[in-house]
């Protein structure tokens, strides 16, 4: 349980010693049942910035060897994911966010990254040739 501010135990123990003496059973409103609440609204679906994610893949071209930059890891298979699609980076990127795929290193860069930060970053790599 999360400790309350003082200001929140002061007014509740006011409320419970104060309010409940003054209440009137007999003038108290009838109960309401609450409303149910909206569904909730599907996602909108978010448009990758490629010059945005252009600025992102700085960490990922150490490792994935993106064209122009030498491979940090030269003996170490790193997929190479320039030129895939955009939906298909989009879904890795966000099973390593929620853990779905296991590496510990896409699993720390994959969390760091937003919704949109994703799509960016597939909307630049799915470019490179």
């Amino acid at each position: 349980m999360r400790p309350q501010p003082l200001a929140a135990c002061f007014a509740l123990a006011f409320a419970l010693t104060f309010g409940a003496a003054q209440a009137d059973p007999q003038s108290a409103p009838p109960a309401v049942a609450p409303a149910p609440a909206p569904a909730a609204a599907p996602a909108a679906a978010v448009t990758g910035n490629a010059s945005a994610g252009r600025t992102l893949a700085y960490t990922c071209q150490g490792c994935h060897g993106l064209t122009g930059y030498k491979n940090a890891y030269p003996s170490y298979k790193v997929p190479k994911i320039g030129g895939q699609s955009p939906q298909y980076l989009t879904q890795a990127l966000t099973e390593y966010r929620e853990g779905k795929r296991k590496h510990p290193t896409m699993q720390a860069q994959a969390t760091s990254f937003s919704v949109q930060d994703i799509a960016d970053l597939s909307a630049y790599l799915s470019t490179i040739k």
